[in-house]
């Protein structure tokens, strides 16, 4: 009987590592499997296919399109596998279903053990599983399924999403507690010209301070910084080197704690919706909906995530 044209799980999680790895010896470190043995396999799934998956430029290993295409899929397979494994152990626990949760840009969670504890009382057969590798590419987890919700800001819904609206929070400048303006109630352009600023984006974002008030005023910051994580900026702030512009309810704890001080950005203010995104698949019925609704009116109780 022919052993079928069709790859195995082997060759799958070969073609993720190697994709990871670009390096033959690194992606059978990975595995943990010898060099060879990962050659032999990779002969393996070509003949089973009768196309070539890798060409070979010096130690390195360039994918074709049929290999960038099957890594994709592996990647989408292996990643539903891993989270059957996990689901069927947790049903030993009483679990009937893992929602997977992440926020955008922010990798803020002192709201998670409050919303924990409503979701264990309002849904207490659904778990909790926080996916922090997800903050920058949102529509691309939930694609991939790498995560079932994602918190994100902006009132834009991409095609093959749903959004469900939580809250709208302002943002905030930021100031080390000493800082000349630290006790202005509101930030204005002229304010800011040529201080030193952080940001965690180089693009301008229409609803956000470059478009509302920088633009407008002429006026900008010193960039001095590019920190794509957030929380990072928080500290360099409190530390004294330099100023930013953050969400209100990431940085409220910082400010309420006295390790930074924040203000309005213009004497208006600038608010942002903020909404739970999942696929449009899961917008009718099933846990993930229950959880982006609980979400939602346990951000109304609190007001956000404050």
């Amino acid at each position: 009987m022919s052993e079928g044209p069709f790859l195995d799980l082997r060759h799958l999680k070969m073609i993720r590592a190697i994709a990871e790895h670009g390096r033959v010896s690194d992606a059978a470190e990975a595995l943990g499997v010898t060099p060879s043995a990962l050659s032999h396999r990779i002969k393996e799934a070509e003949r089973r296919l009768d196309l070539v998956l890798f060409t070979r430029i010096h130690k390195r290993l360039r994918m074709t399109p049929a290999a960038e295409y099957l890594a994709d899929v592996a990647d989408r397979v292996l990643s539903e596998m891993d989270r059957a494994e996990r689901d069927v152990r947790r049903m030993d626990r009483g679990v009937e279903h893992v929602v997977r949760i992440a926020v955008e840009a922010y990798s803020s969670y002192h709201w998670l053990p409050g919303f924990i504890k409503y979701l264990q009382t309002h849904l207490p057969g659904v778990e909790l599983q926080v996916m922090a590798s997800v903050t920058r590419e949102p529509v691309r987890a939930l694609t991939n399924r790498h995560a079932d919700i994602v918190v994100t800001s902006g009132g834009a819904t991409p095609i093959g999403t749903h959004r469900i609206p939580l809250f709208r929070d302002e943002l905030l400048f930021i100031f080390p507690p000493h800082h000349h303006l630290a006790g202005k109630a509101y930030v204005e352009g002229h304010d800011i010209e040529g201080e030193d600023f952080i940001t965690y984006t180089l693009t301008p974002e229409p609803d956000r301070e470059f478009a509302r008030l920088f633009r407008p005023s002429g006026r900008y910051p010193r960039w001095t910084a590019m920190v794509e994580m957030p929380e990072a900026i928080v500290e360099l702030v409190a530390a004294g080197q330099g100023s930013s512009v953050l969400a209100g309810w990431a940085v409220r704890p910082a400010i309420n704690a006295g390790r930074i001080i924040g203000a309005r950005v213009g004497k208006d203010g600038i608010e942002v919706p903020w909404g739970a995104l999942m696929r449009s698949e899961d917008k009718d019925t099933g846990p993930i909906l229950d959880v982006a609704e609980a979400l939602a009116q346990w951000s109304s109780i609190n007001g956000d995530f404050g």
